[in-house]
């Protein structure tokens, strides 16, 4: 329960973070800086700053949450800031929520409660061996390094191809992140010495670059559904696979939980487009 709570309340960080950050890298034009050039922008927009520091508290509160539960309960609960994300961003554009995104709202919520309930997710072991992880490496790292040279290639792809990459990078920093915090727990000096802690900064890094780029490449309707949507896929992934967490769960139960998984799916990616259509366009002219 305290796993679940404190998620939640990362959630609604995140949800600040995200709307902030979108907002503030919609106003660069694509063709005038990306990588670093565009961070280096974005860190003298005040607005920006103000989201990076929504995403460092959701951060401190998933990293909290996966001290105390596992990433196949944690990740899925952290969808919810799209429920904080929608409500906060149609404040700020000055319009009105639509009737289907309280629906689906509601579906989200109760196709989480299902797979909570029913599924009663567990924690495995915190750490993996490094093999475990290098297997990892070799099967999700050409994914990211194709979809990072498909966007270079393809101007239409890239916001979709940059959101593939950073919900991939950001699904493994969780599992990174529950592993480093049980090695921290050793002390200072074996986290220093441990080769998660630095595998963690390559991969948030590399999510955190990528996202400013997928924000800035085109609408957020095409970035926002795909990372949502894999981050917790690819975390929870890598907790049933190499950290050996588990979904209690028999007989009719799965049928249960196949359709709640289906139902939170559905609705996220609405729930995204929802929140999407109420940003402005990204990459375009420069505001004043």
């Amino acid at each position: 329960m305290a796993a679940a709570i404190v998620a939640l309340l990362a959630a609604l960080s995140y949800a600040v973070g995200s709307v902030a950050q979108q907002k503030a890298a919609a106003e660069v034009p694509t063709g005038e800086a990306t990588g670093t050039r565009l961070l280096l922008r974005l860190v003298r927009r005040p607005l920006w700053v103000v989201g990076v520091m929504g995403d460092a508290l959701g951060y401190a509160g998933q990293a909290v949450a996966l001290g105390l539960g596992s990433l196949v309960l944690v990740q899925p609960l952290l969808v919810t800031s799209l429920l904080f994300a929608l409500p906060l961003s149609a404040v700020w554009a000055g319009r009105r929520l639509r009737p289907s995104d309280g629906a689906w709202a509601l579906l989200l919520t109760a196709g989480l409660a299902a797979f909570v309930v029913v599924g009663d997710p567990s924690g495995g072991r915190d750490t993996a061996p490094l093999g475990s992880w290098l297997a990892t490496a070799a099967v999700l790292g050409p994914v990211v390094v194709g979809c990072l040279i498909g966007a270079q290639l393809s101007a239409s792809a890239r916001a979709v191809l940059l959101a593939v990459a950073t919900g991939i990078l950001f699904g493994v920093a969780a599992a990174l992140t529950k592993s480093t915090i049980s090695v921290l727990g050793d002390g200072v000096g074996e986290l220093l010495a441990s080769w998660e802690l630095y595998a963690l900064v390559v991969a948030g890094a590399g999510g955190f670059l990528t996202q400013a780029e997928a924000f800035q490449a085109g609408s957020l309707q095409a970035s926002l559904p795909v990372m949502t949507v894999l981050d917790p896929v690819v975390a929870g992934l890598l907790g049933v696979t190499i950290l050996h967490e588990d979904v209690k769960a028999t007989g009719a139960e799965w049928a249960v939980i196949v359709v709640a998984v289906a139902v939170m799916t559905g609705a996220t990616v609405a729930l995204a487009r929802g929140a999407a259509a109420l940003e402005p366009h990204v990459g375009g002219p420069s505001r004043p």
